[in-house]
């Protein structure tokens, strides 16, 4: 039985109905989230992730169909389950994220910022993230 398969529909999360004009643009809006995901599988640095679980929520609110093919996928499911069952970060993506924030903190402070301003509001917005970040799981718990 591949993985597609062992995953019964009361286990996914429910399906929510969106409006006769939110739904289309709900769907695109989901789409457009799987292809920059899918572009961030081949390019380094872009998250994958993230984008995955927007076009989720999108799914949820506007397609049963959409959501659950998305969320039982062979490749891209695991990582969205991982996060809606357990709140799991991958270490590599940890580690990715805060040197990512940490890389374009020091670029704008030593690069683009002429004053202390720019430099202390992105630290008190990227100090917190890289906290949440940091502090989940790193595989789930079993």
């Amino acid at each position: 039985m591949t993985e597609a398969n062992t995953f019964s529909a009361a286990a996914l999360p429910p399906v929510g109905r969106a409006g006769r004009i939110s739904r289309p643009l709900l769907l695109a809006f989901g789409w457009a989230n799987v292809g920059i995901g899918m572009v961030g599988v081949v390019v380094p640095g872009l998250p994958t992730t993230v984008f995955l679980l927007m076009a989720l929520w999108a799914f949820s609110k506007s397609s049963a169909r959409f959501h659950h093919w998305l969320y039982t996928h062979p490749r891209l499911g695991p990582p969205l389950r991982d996060w809606n069952e357990h709140g799991v970060i991958p270490g590599r993506a940890k580690v990715l994220a805060v040197s990512m924030m940490t890389l374009s903190l020091v670029w704008v402070t030593l690069g683009i910022a002429e004053g202390w301003e720019l430099p202390v509001i992105m630290a008190a917005c990227l100090i917190p993230v890289a906290i949440f970040i940091v502090t989940r799981p790193s595989y789930p718990r079993l």
